[in-house]
């Protein structure tokens, strides 16, 4: 599929201050990491393979193609930078992945006779709900 080694050597991080609460330690650390990674760029993937990224992350890339991933979870910057690279992999992955044709199967005679004999019961007990005729 794609070089994983040179994949992640075309990323670049950024340490930034988290947010939210954390008394004083979250204003002196910075343990968000942001992964920038520019797909127009990328030497790893080839044409077809960036044409579908761009289709598939659209709503995640820049108007210039950049994707940005951010990652906050750990108040450790490495594990930061590992979790947010993993999920960077795993949207690789499944952006590149070509779902498999689906084969159309014809309905079984089995499953058609017991669909039938069901709504025959069925039938027969709503017949049998009415008032006798008196003929």
């Amino acid at each position: 599929m794609f070089n994983e080694e040179a994949l992640l050597q075309e990323l670049n991080f950024k340490a930034v201050r988290s947010s939210g609460s954390g008394g004083q330690h979250v204003n002196k650390v910075s343990s968000k990491v942001e992964l920038i990674f520019d797909l127009s760029k990328s030497v790893t993937f080839n044409l077809n393979q960036k044409e579908r990224l761009f289709k598939k992350l659209q709503n995640k890339l820049s108007k210039e193609g950049i994707l940005i991933l951010q990652c906050d979870e750990s108040r450790s910057q490495h594990k930061n930078k590992i979790l947010v690279s993993k999920r960077f992999l795993d949207l690789m992955k499944t952006s590149l992945m070509v779902p498999k044709k689906r084969i159309p199967t014809k309905t079984p005679k089995a499953v058609i006779r017991k669909r039938l004999k069901n709504k025959k019961f069925l039938s027969d007990k709503k017949t049998n709900r009415r008032k006798p005729d008196v003929d």
